[in-house]
């Protein structure tokens, strides 16, 4: 299994990027605010899930281990796709989408490409309890034009995710942690509850 991969962007498509490792060009399909947030040679890291079928070989990429998680989370749901969980993770940042689904913001995520109300009614009741509780309330708005370099990227939540947590168990344990606070103060406070 791949697990990350670590490069310079060599080529930018509509849903996907090249990133040369060593003389070997990948390429992988990311969400829309990560291809927004990356630039031509800029060096990057993406955590990856290798999908193989009957007929092909994709790797999916994320900026963010929480994104990845939630990724594997959303495929995990009978009649969603890695093309559809991409498409839901294309409507906002990582964090949105789990706040849509922690909110039961069908709405929200039958906007995804390919995602129907019948199958974002099934996301939100399989998922709603696993992705924690929500930072917000209320309804998403979709934001295409957020960057990624403006989306809000928990630091801390992907530590505690690479630490072994779950995203519901990390998101909880963040919960009532001052988020101005420093990433490794925050850390600390969330692994002493």
């Amino acid at each position: 299994m791949i697990a990350h991969i670590f490069g310079t962007v060599t080529e930018k498509l509509p849903s996907s990027i090249i990133i040369d490792v060593q003389g070997i060009g990948y390429e992988v399909i990311i969400p829309a605010p990560d291809i927004e947030s990356v630039n031509l040679n800029d060096q990057a890291k993406l955590y990856t899930h290798h999908a193989v079928r009957e007929n092909a070989e994709e790797l999916y990429g994320f900026s963010s281990l929480a994104a990845k998680r939630l990724f594997e989370m959303l495929i995990a749901v009978s009649g969603i796709g890695p093309k559809a969980a991409i498409g839901i993770l294309s409507l906002g940042s990582a964090e949105e989408v789990r706040n849509a689904i922690a909110n039961t913001d069908a709405g929200f995520i039958s906007k995804a490409a390919g995602v129907g109300k019948k199958s974002a009614e099934r996301v939100i009741v399989d998922l709603r309890d696993k992705v924690g509780a929500p930072t917000h309330y209320g309804a998403t708005e979709t934001k295409f034009s957020l960057s990624a370099t403006q989306a809000p990227k928990d630091e801390a939540l992907d530590a505690l995710i690479a630490l072994g947590f779950q995203l519901k168990e990390a998101s909880a344990a963040l919960a009532e942690i001052d988020p101005t606070l420093p990433v490794e103060d925050r850390i600390r406070l969330a692994l002493k509850k």
